[in-house]
């Protein structure tokens, strides 16, 4: 089963991951212990066979040995990280597409309950039928390519035991010959039948019978893509080269990462720890990172965490012919709703959630934004003729300029312009008049004057 940890990564806290490392199921541990045991294997014959079995000459020859290899391992001519990284990208790219690429029968489900119509035995019987064939056909495009549905329905008299398929509809699918699978002939079926169905007056109209098209058609689209997922892999010579190229690079690290005798003076072999703790971390990443690319190269294996396709057709077929059949013109009835006489109202919330309410609604990043009286003054172009004009106040402000004048320190303080107007576009000109009189006659300096001016265009 697929392992599953969204849950426990919901919150970040301290030390939130750290619990994961623990896991057995689904972990790096379970895929990488078997090559990790045979390379400490190895290390360890080599440095016992080095340090107990050798004669004094046999090891210097092994310590040049060692120091040779030891080179390759700490350069860069095995570009393991290159290789390895490029290659683990395509293989999650190819894992997510597979992933979206599933026919899920969803759509189509909602588009046959709307459009086939009747609530008689015929109308059921074709809306489960068509359904019944959608499914049919992802049955056997999984079955071709994931080894958990072929281990289920080994052949089609089982396919036929499950219920996804007729006796008379077997003959005819083996009727049919042709050396290519044929997982498509059930949509078929699917599309002949809507078009019976329009015939009858099921459909009433050729707009309906399009949606179903079109529907089918996605569903259709997405059985394809999974088969030629299958069918054209990433290509072969890049795969071996990852992998040779991760097993060379920790081939020689088995000799070249040997402790050699610390009283011989080699650069870089000062102590004797007899355990290489970060050759064993590097092992455990970069084998790992191929492991990665191993599991997720095709997710229709048995691994634990492949994709779960028997449970998926289980929930495909459930809860299709729930949606043409139970939930066909069953309705509630309609009512008005709680909120009904209510013009202004809340959604009430839980204890634990309420402090949420405190919290102001997000308007904009640029909502609170600080305003320089600069910025608010609009350019009039040179050759456009007319004369400047002022924002009008509201409230009691609107009678004169003093009280707009004695608070405005205090409005560019707090940083936003709560009593300004939006500019009318049909003021006359004496108002104009009037404002500019008032605001000669309080002899305002100029920071202040600049405030609260707005040049417009004159209609």
């Amino acid at each position: 089963m697929t392992v599953s940890y969204t849950l426990e990564v919901a919150n970040a806290r301290f030390g939130g991951f750290s619990r994961l490392l623990f896991r057995w199921k689904g972990s790096i541990y379970r895929l990488l212990y078997k090559e990790l045991l045979v390379f400490c294997g190895l290390y360890l014959f080599f440095s016992l066979f080095y340090r107990f079995m050798l004669s004094p000459r046999q090891q210097d020859l092994f310590e040049r040995v060692a120091l040779y290899c030891d080179q390759f391992t700490n350069t860069s001519f095995i570009p393991v990280l290159f290789v390895l990284g490029f290659y683990v990208t395509m293989a999650f790219n190819r894992w997510w597409g597979q992933y979206t690429s599933f026919p899920l029968p969803d759509n189509l489900m909602m588009v046959v309950s709307g459009n086939v119509h009747g609530t008689d035995e015929r109308g059921r019987l074709l809306r489960r039928t068509l359904m019944r064939y959608a499914n049919l056909s992802s049955v056997l495009i999984l079955r071709s390519i994931s080894t958990r549905v072929l281990k289920r329905f080994p052949t089609l008299e089982h396919i036929v035991e499950a219920g996804f398929m007729t006796t008379q509809e077997l003959k005819l699918f083996e009727s049919l010959h042709s050396d290519f699978n044929k997982y498509w002939m059930p949509l078929t079926w699917f599309s002949n039948l809507a078009s019976r169905a329009r015939e009858e007056g099921r459909v009433r109209d050729d707009i309906a019978l399009r949606l179903l098209m079109d529907e089918l058609n996605k569903y259709r689209a997405k059985c394809s893509l999974l088969f030629h997922y299958d069918w054209i892999s990433i290509p072969l010579v890049y795969t071996q080269v990852v992998t040779v190229a991760v097993y060379s690079f920790f081939a020689f690290c088995v000799i070249g990462r040997q402790f050699l005798n610390p009283e011989k003076g080699y650069k870089g072999h000062n102590l004797d720890m007899y355990v290489p703790v970060f050759t064993l971390l590097q092992f455990f990443f970069y084998a790992g990172w191929l492991k990665v690319g191993e599991l997720i190269i095709n997710p229709f294996g048995e691994d634990d965490d492949d994709f779960e396709t028997n449970q998926l057709i289980d929930r495909n077929i459930e809860v299709s012919m729930l949606a043409v059949d139970d939930m066909y013109q069953n309705l509630a009835p309609i009512v008005k709703d709680k909120h009904w006489a209510q013009r202004h109202f809340s959604i009430p919330y839980t204890l634990s959630t309420a402090a949420e309410t405190l919290r102001p609604a997000f308007r904009g990043s640029t909502f609170d934004m600080r305003m320089s009286a600069e910025d608010l003054e609009i350019h009039q172009p040179a050759d456009t003729p007319g004369k400047k004009q002022y924002l009008p106040l509201k409230g009691s402000l609107g009678d004169g300029l003093n009280g707009l004048l004695q608070r405005g320190k205090g409005i560019l303080r707090g940083g936003s312009l709560p009593s300004l107007m939006d500019v009318s576009s049909h003021q006359n000109e004496e108002d104009d008049a009037d404002a500019e009189n008032d605001i000669d006659a309080n002899n305002c300096n100029e920071q202040e004057k600049a405030f609260i001016q707005v040049v417009v265009e004159q209609v």
